[in-house]
């Protein structure tokens, strides 16, 4: 694959994150031309500043690492986050009402959200059975999201094998076909990110992108 940072989402999702880092990783996603920055809500306006002129995207993500706020809140943020200058919302479904098969709760709050600003929906794989997965992945199709991603922080599937997250991209893939698919969790060499693209991801989350376009350039 030629230009594989043009599929990295550069991430700095750390509670702890500083002005400081934030500038850091925006200035490696110039240096790298990754497809974008993901980052909490509260530093958007800053990102958007340093990237601009840049064809970077502003990617925020909302609400981990279960998605359990209120609707309410949940649209407001994103609101917030589009005045900001978001470009694109990372957002966590409801992992409770998933889990309680509130289907339609879930479908007209996500239904909200994707009407703001470009959505990929999180549907937090580690937490979910394999048939949660594949009705997640459909509801996520159904609300107007652009792509169904696998986990942010937090998530279950961090300890476990990344076949495991393959295993899981295959099914939200064959029950969303219409929708990219982003994997994030843990993918921190090339062996990881061409396994993930292997198995259907075209977006990659993750913080090491400095450390796989360094490998990826090294085998060229």
């Amino acid at each position: 694959m030629k230009n594989i940072n043009k599929i990295i989402d550069h991430t700095n999702i750390r509670r702890d994150a500083t002005i400081k880092d934030i500038k850091k990783t925006c200035q490696e996603a110039k240096t790298f031309g990754f497809r974008g920055v993901c980052i909490n809500p509260q530093w958007v306006k800053l990102v958007n500043k340093e990237l601009e002129g840049t064809k970077i995207k502003v990617i925020v993500l909302i609400d981990p690492p279960i998605g359990d706020s209120a609707h309410k809140k949940r649209v407001k943020i994103c609101q917030k986050a589009k005045r900001d200058g978001a470009d694109e919302l990372d957002v966590v479904i409801s992992v409770p009402d998933v889990k309680h098969e509130r289907w339609e709760k879930n479908l007209n709050d996500l239904k909200k959200i994707c009407q703001i600003l470009p959505t990929k929906v999180i549907i937090g794989s580690g937490y979910l059975t394999d048939d949660e997965i594949r009705r997640a992945s459909e509801l996520t199709q159904r609300a107007g999201a652009f792509c169904v991603k696998t986990a942010t922080e937090k998530d279950p599937l961090e300890h476990i094998e990344l076949k495991e997250k393959a295993r899981h991209l295959r099914i939200m893939k064959e029950a969303a076909p219409r929708l990219k698919i982003k994997a994030s969790g843990k993918i921190k060499t090339l062996s990881d990110v061409l396994m993930m693209i292997k198995t259907g991801a075209e977006i990659i989350g993750t913080s090491f992108g400095v450390e796989i376009l360094k490998e990826f350039r090294k085998k060229k």
